[in-house]
């Protein structure tokens, strides 16, 4: 059974300067604190509300010098509704089945992993893991995630999930897919099969991490809308531009 924890006794460690990889020329520090196996549902959720993020058995939050621009993003999903573009996507892949339990790694999802990475990041720093370690990234202080699958009519793993149940709603920790079938949309379908879960759950949102309004690589996420971002003032609704 999971224990209960004072916040206060949290003990939090930052790294040293790296490159950003979302800013060109600028340098990222992220403050953190190891994740008790037996309190991570209660840290998980308390940090996450407070614009924290977990990987693997610690959980992180940017701590720049200089710069804010990292925001967390969660879905308003009770207001969510889903354009032309996304409704294209949500039919193109209405064949496939998905399967949810609990957080186990597979050989079948780290072969699945490795030609994701391969494809799509291959200079990213987890381009070398292995299947150890793709492990502690599914199982290491697991208490309240779960894996979930999407697989075709003839059983073939195209997609994964790794998902933390939080108090009001799911979080997306990391997602991964077929490269060869990115046509399909594959990573916003996860997301957007993600918001029609909360929904089911009667829950109010999805936590889709950290948000760069000026990166490439994390424009996707704002097309989510409505959604909240959090600030000085903490979760405020972001209506700067019209979504999609």
């Amino acid at each position: 059974m999971a224990k209960q924890f004072d916040p206060n006794s949290l003990q939090f460690f930052i790294t040293l300067p790296a490159p950003c990889p979302y800013l060109d020329g600028l340098e990222e520090r992220k403050i953190f604190t190891p994740l008790d196996p037996l309190s991570t549902p209660y840290i998980n959720d308390y940090l996450t509300h407070s614009g924290f993020r977990r990987s693997q058995n610690v959980i992180y939050r940017p701590a720049c010098e200089g710069c804010n621009a990292c925001k967390s993003l969660r879905v308003l999903v009770r207001d969510f509704k889903a354009g032309k573009t996304f409704k294209r996507i949500l039919s193109k892949n209405k064949h496939l089945k998905r399967t949810i339990s609990e957080a186990l790694a597979t050989r079948e999802q780290y072969k699945l992993l490795k030609e994701y990475l391969h494809t799509r990041h291959p200079k990213g720093g987890m381009n070398d893991m292995n299947f150890e370690r793709y492990e502690l990234m599914v199982e290491d202080c697991a208490y309240e995630a779960e894996i979930v699958e999407y697989r075709t009519a003839d059983n073939q793993l195209i997609a994964c999930a790794i998902i933390d149940r939080l108090s009001d709603g799911l979080s997306m920790v990391y997602s991964f897919f077929d490269p060869y079938m990115a046509k399909n949309g594959l990573g916003n379908f996860m997301v957007l099969d993600h918001i029609k879960r909360v929904q089911e759950l009667g829950q109010d949102y999805l936590y889709l991490g950290y948000w760069v309004e000026n990166s490439r690589k994390m424009k996707y996420k704002s097309r989510y809308r409505p959604f909240e971002i959090l600030g000085e003032a903490g979760w405020q609704r972001y209506n700067k531009n019209k979504g999609k």
